[in-house]
């Protein structure tokens, strides 16, 4: 199981600092799903608009995973 992202290609061996990085983003990005769940709870809210915001809030953070992996490909 160990460096099975090796065998994929367009991946890299992550260094600690940058496993630390996506593990950070990973931990925000579990902490806005549950915002998000909360304001889908709300019917009175736009509900329109909190998919947007989920959407935009998901771009962001595969955004920033991206940043850190720096993947080879499209």
């Amino acid at each position: 199981m160990d460096h099975q992202h090796r065998q994929i290609k367009g991946y890299r061996e992550l260094g600690q600092a940058e496993i630390d990085l996506m593990n950070q983003i990973k931990e925000r990005g579990a902490e806005l799903g549950g915002m998000i769940a909360q304001l889908k709870s709300m019917p009175d809210l736009d509900q329109r608009w909190v998919s947007i915001g989920a959407t935009h809030l998901q771009e962001g953070l595969m955004a920033l995973t991206r940043a850190v992996a720096k993947p080879t490909f499209f």
